[in-house]
């Protein structure tokens, strides 16, 4: 009997919906979701009919980390052979962060390690109230190393520097006020919240939705100076002539629903 696809990609309409498939061991990363998804990432990028990409986990958990039967086998490895395993990682993670598709993650469950990277790594992230988080690699004697940028990123180097170091486990409602989560709902409305996230979405011009994406991730940081205010300017002026524009002005003018809009 085959084994089921790993990741489970169902496109529907401007919903990319992507589910992490291994419930037996708990969504855990090994190298062929880590490809999969990356893959099912740029392909969704790629694709002019999708609007949004919407990642979540099946069964009881998210995803918890790496799989242990990989993390052994990456023992065995050669420097060399662990290097190409990082960077695979690496570059999943960053087809997360750079997708031109808004990503949002609808977190069902614990996320561990590479999880809480995963959830840091998307533009929003809404979850269950009853999951768990934990940055565990000290307690294995490693690092959280590939997943930093984004985890410091989402929660603030303050925080960052505890839970790196501890490796605690802490709650949804935590999570929430540390900035990783932009909400936490009951189980049972975590489909319903994430679908209304993705319906927003939908609604926006999706050049708009794309260029703030691209807005965010080259601005965040940078030093308010001249450069930045003159890149600021020439962004705006080159989306006030766009066709896009003109359609949502003027549906907006007219008191009707713009193009873009699917009902």
């Amino acid at each position: 009997m085959p084994q089921p696809a790993p990741l489970e990609v169902v496109l529907d309409g401007p919903i990319a919906r992507l589910t992490l498939n291994r419930p037996d061991v708990r969504n855990a990363f090994d190298e062929t979701l880590i490809a999969a998804l990356t893959t099912a990432l740029q392909q969704a990028g790629d694709n002019a009919a999708v609007r949004v990409v919407l990642l979540t986990g099946a069964g009881k958990a998210f995803c918890a980390g790496g799989d242990l039967n990989w993390m052994r086998k990456m023992a065995t490895l050669t420097d060399a052979d662990n290097r190409a395993d990082a960077t695979r990682l690496a570059d999943m993670l960053r087809a997360v962060w750079s997708c031109p598709k808004p990503v949002v993650a609808a977190v069902n469950g614990d996320a561990y390690a590479g999880g809480l990277g995963l959830v840091a790594a998307c533009d929003i992230a809404v979850a269950a109230d009853h999951a768990h988080f934990c940055l565990s690699e000290t307690r294995l004697g490693l690092l959280p190393a590939t997943i930093s940028p984004y985890v410091i990123r989402a929660l603030g180097e303050r925080a960052a520097n505890r839970y790196f170091l501890t490796a605690e486990r802490f709650d949804a409602a935590a999570a929430f006020r540390m900035g990783l989560l932009h909400g936490v709902v009951p189980a049972d409305q975590l489909h319903t919240e994430a679908e209304t996230i993705c319906r927003t979405l939908c609604d926006n011009g999706p050049q708009a939705v794309q260029a703030s994406k691209r807005l965010v991730r080259d601005f965040a940081g940078q030093p308010l100076d001249a450069a930045l205010i003159a890149d600021s300017v020439e962004r705006i002026a080159a989306v006030r002539s766009s066709d896009e524009a003109r359609e949502g002005v003027g549906a907006f003018l007219e008191k009707r629903e713009p193009a873009w809009r699917q009902r």
